[in-house]
């Protein structure tokens, strides 16, 4: 029997999918599992034993609905597929897994709790939903295969990528340290003073190398950084994806926003400190596995406001970004050595 399995974005949901796919992978050791996703997350998936991955082109030859049908005559040329997790649940998924459905395979999709999120940012709810990677789980067990969670890490960069970066951080005895100041929305972001007093907090520690973590179009921004934080390195835009996955896998601590970063560094392993302003773990997007003290935020007894939002977009209702400008720069520093000196 064959498993496929549907989540193509964002980065973060893409990442959550690797516990829940090792664990299947422990669980049915003679089954095989198919990751349908697009590039470049495909990367993620690359170095799994057992893990097979089909990309989708969606701006190109499985573009709309020929297109999917395309994807969908690939995917049963190539594997024997008898069930479908549909781990994404958006309009292409719908349409490819209901193909599936047709040639007679068991399909289950996510249960993405929308109604309890928007109680939840609304104030009437005020408890931990179920985390995304359970939801994953469940999904699973109703596609007809049940797992028992494995303890992590559940990522591991490429032998080639750890050549490639061998040169970054190998110095003995200076701790490599992480930060990933931005994020896609403000909501989810430090506000740059914040973290400029942070990095410079930093940067007084004896033998620390700061590398400064974001995307290609974040580049200009953290280089506006460095000019303020000169012992910060700029890792955006100069490293390829797998090459800033191998990077990360050798820090002793990455501090992220409720983001990406955060993901990858939690999923390999590495101890990770996030900042949290308008959303809120218990929406269930924190790094899976993550230490409850770890997750730097303003308590909602503090601020009732918050979570005002599930992925970070809208504008504060406030008007301040308390949720975000609250949160002490020293307090923040303090956490890290301490998780530092316990590494």
């Amino acid at each position: 029997m064959s498993l496929l399995v549907i989540r193509t974005s964002s980065m973060g949901d893409v990442i959550m999918t690797l516990p829940v796919l090792r664990a299947f992978i422990s669980s049915y050791p003679e089954e095989e599992v198919i990751v349908v996703t697009k590039k470049p997350f495909d990367l993620f998936f690359s170095n799994t034993p057992g893990l097979k991955v089909v990309v989708a082109y969606h701006h190109d030859r499985h573009k709309s609905i020929p297109g999917l049908v395309t994807l969908f005559r690939e995917i049963r040329k190539e594997y024997k597929v008898t069930a479908v997790a549909d781990l994404h649940d958006v309009l292409r998924s719908k349409f490819l897994r209901f193909l599936f459905f047709l040639s007679g395979c068991r399909v289950a999709k996510i249960h993405k709790g929308r109604i309890e999120r928007w109680v939840l940012i609304r104030g009437r709810i005020r408890r931990p939903l179920k985390h995304t990677v359970v939801r994953y789980a469940e999904t699973f067990a109703r596609a007809g295969f049940p797992v028992t969670m494995t303890d992590g890490p559940w990522l591991t960069p490429s032998t080639d990528a750890l050549k490639r970066v061998a040169s970054y951080g190998s110095v003995p005895g200076v701790m490599n340290i992480g930060v990933a100041p931005l994020a896609k929305h403000k909501l989810k972001m430090w506000p740059v003073d914040n973290m400029i007093s942070f990095l410079n907090g930093l940067s007084q520690l004896e033998k620390v190398n700061i590398f400064l973590f974001g995307s290609p179009d974040e580049t200009d921004e953290l280089e506006e950084l460095t000019k303020k934080v000169p012992a910060a390195i700029n890792i955006a835009g100069r490293l390829k994806l797998a090459e800033e996955m191998a990077l990360i896998s050798k820090l002793d601590l990455m501090v992220a926003m409720d983001s990406s970063n955060m993901h990858l560094a939690s999923t390999m392993g590495v101890k990770t400190l996030s900042i949290w302003g308008a959303t809120h773990p218990w929406a269930g997007f924190s790094a899976w596995g993550a230490d409850n003290k770890n997750l730097i935020q303003i308590p909602v007894e503090e601020l009732n406001c918050r979570p005002c939002t599930i992925f970070g977009k809208g504008e504060c209702r406030r008007g301040d970004l308390a949720c975000l400008r609250w949160i002490d720069a020293d307090a923040v520093l303090k956490r890290a050595i301490d998780m530092l000196e316990n590494r």
